[in-house]
């Protein structure tokens, strides 16, 4: 068992396509080239699950509100998502990473971790690989892919963003350290705004700054994290790619930068986790029966509220409809809520067997 200062010498790609929902309808309707595009939402209610490259300019992003995405881009074009459509295009990037490696490890419907050290055609060079993918996802689909090469996932996918659109970057072992500490840590993979902030109040802008805490200190501040943040800070990261796993919940949580204590300002926080939520769930084509609700309040205590309904979720709306039921009888609040998580679970896959028979892309 390798410790933590040995870095496995290890070839890893992270392939992710480029603004992929939004560019597969630009594929197929040609009227919608070169225009800002957000799939998801409506002018009126729900949240962007995608934007076009085009509608990014203005800042539209997914998980944004519709009407947020609507006034900053009034142009904007709102299309209806067409999950059959992308999992059928994600089924054909699958089987083109599968000419090159078994080591798959599929994050979602548009991006992947690859180990291609000992890939099948025994090319020596991953950012060769990475390109032959590349050329091969271009021409079989029509769309663009980025892609990032480094040691360990976590500087492959950070490295993926590098050269977006269409590009890709090499990280190699003796520049990920390096590159780790120029990095600020609002931008590192897996820290988000509210454990970013957090970081900058004790004074940790940069990677570099992470590295200067002593291991005690972030875990006395971050618990089991500090030990995460205290390795990537030299550049460690040993998780192995690992393939397609029976998935037993999907759940996503936010931290609010002030405490809310009304339920209306708390409702587009709910739409966003379950937008983000139910885009894991289409990814792995798995419905889920159990929706949990989980809040925690300003003093850090926290509870759950869970229901299980007798069919399957068919729409994100649905998932937003009782997580907003369960959220409701907590109101009023005399301690503020600092936290909101809405996590599913009791799955069946699209056609309803069991979990374990899953293909999940």
């Amino acid at each position: 068992m390798p410790n933590d200062n040995e870095i496995l010498p290890r070839k890893i790609i992270h392939v992710d396509m480029d603004a992929f929902y939004a560019s597969v309808e630009q594929r197929d309707q040609p009227e919608l080239r070169g225009r800002p595009v957000a799939v998801g939402g409506s002018e009126a209610r729900g949240v962007v699950a995608a934007a076009s490259y085009e509608a990014r300019t203005f800042g539209v992003r997914s998980a944004m509100p519709s009407v947020t995405a609507k006034r900053r881009c009034p142009d904007l074009i709102f299309v209806p998502p067409r999950f059959d459509v992308y999992r059928a295009v994600s089924a054909q990037i699958r089987e083109i990473f599968a000419e090159h490696t078994d080591l798959i490890e599929p994050l979602s419907l548009d991006e992947a971790y690859l180990d291609v050290s000992d890939n099948k055609h025994g090319i020596a060079i991953a950012s060769e690989i990475a390109s032959i993918i590349r050329s091969r996802i271009k021409e079989v689909t029509g769309l663009n892919a980025s892609a990032g090469i480094s040691y360990c996932k976590f500087l492959a996918k950070m490295a993926s963003d590098l050269n977006k659109p269409n590009g890709q970057a090499v990280i190699t072992p003796n520049k990920g350290p390096a590159f780790v500490e120029g990095l600020a840590v609002k931008k590192f993979h897996g820290v988000g705004p509210a454990t970013a902030n957090k970081m900058e109040r004790l004074g940790i802008y940069t990677g570099a700054d992470l590295k200067t805490k002593p291991l005690e200190f972030l875990q006395q501040h971050f618990g089991k994290a500090g030990g995460w943040y205290y390795r990537i800070a030299r550049g460690i990261d040993n998780r192995a790619v690992e393939p397609d796993r029976p998935r037993k919940s999907i759940g996503a949580e936010d931290t609010f930068q002030t405490d809310r204590f009304d339920s209306e300002s708390v409702y587009p926080e709910i739409s966003a986790l379950v937008a983000k939520v139910w885009r894991l769930c289409e990814a792995r084509q798995l419905r889920a029966r159990t929706l949990t609700l989980k809040v925690k309040y300003s003093d850090f205590q926290q509870i759950t509220r869970s229901r299980t309904i007798s069919q399957p979720f068919r729409s994100a709306a649905q998932v937003e409809d009782l997580s907003r039921a369960l959220l409701d009888p907590l109101f009023p609040v005399e301690r503020g809520i600092r936290l909101i998580g809405v996590t599913v679970s009791s799955f069946e896959d699209a056609a309803g067997m069991p979990e374990g028979q899953l293909a999940l892309l």
